[in-house]
């Protein structure tokens, strides 16, 4: 069990969150880094000559897509106690 463990966390690396601890941002660094690994994987990929630029970068386009829907899900940059000042005036 050791062995398949290490190569685990060899294969699929992590680093603690250190950001401001709150369950969408958890969530959102976590899409974040199997992003980043994804595109690792399709940049190796295409680097050794098995899939195509144009393949890699439709791959990557897509998975930018989906982290960028699941930023605007989770609210992740947004103040939802945030008022608008000139709604009063």
């Amino acid at each position: 069990m050791a062995i398949n463990r290490e190569k685990d966390e060899f294969f699929y690396p992590h680093s603690s969150y250190r950001g401001e601890v709150k369950p969408e941002n958890l969530v959102f660094n976590a899409n974040l880094q199997e992003f980043a690994q994804r595109v690792s994987y399709i940049c190796n990929l295409e680097t050794n000559g098995k899939i195509t630029p144009v393949d890699a970068y439709k791959q990557i386009k897509n998975l930018w897509a989906e982290l960028k829907l699941s930023k605007n899900q989770l609210g992740i940059g947004e103040d939802p106690f945030a008022e608008d000042i000139d709604e009063y005036d």
